[in-house]
């Protein structure tokens, strides 16, 4: 039996601390489908835009190695938003970074009668650089 794991994740400039954890979210399963949030999406979440579109992150995505299905995630205005994928490929395992914010999430699934386990991955680094926002920061003070 094949075991599916779901990552989740805006992936904007990607980074090594992107690569840890899709590598870590694949160690939970056989076949890992990340999903790539929507360019709406993380307008709304973050209050701007992205640095790359949503094509541009799936491609970046969809090219590691350790990704077998790279995929867009569901609209801000769909019912059912992001969580509508869950019932699409019915994964074994949902892994979330240390980082993101799921509210609503298990209740979602255990509503829905789905039998998903939801895992939550402690940080893998020590320092801070390796988020979207500190890499952001750097490029915008110059090397």
């Amino acid at each position: 039996m094949v075991r599916t794991v779901l990552a989740f994740g805006s992936f904007d400039v990607l980074h090594p601390g992107h690569l840890l954890y899709l590598k870590r979210a694949k160690a939970r399963g056989d076949l890992l489908i990340v999903v790539i949030a929507r360019d709406s999406t993380i307008s709304m979440i973050k209050g701007r835009g992205p640095v790359f579109n949503e094509k541009e992150r799936l491609g970046m995505v969809e090219a590691l190695k350790m990704v077998d299905k790279a995929v867009l995630g569901g609209r801000v205005k769909d019912p059912g938003g992001m969580y509508n994928i869950l019932k699409k490929y019915k994964p074994d395992t949902v892994v979330l970074g240390y980082d993101q914010n799921a509210a609503g999430l298990k209740e979602w699934i255990e509503g829905n009668k789905l039998n998903i386990k939801v895992v939550r991955l402690r940080k893998g680094f020590r320092t801070g650089r390796f988020k979207s926002s500190k890499v952001k920061e750097v490029l915008e003070r110059g090397l």
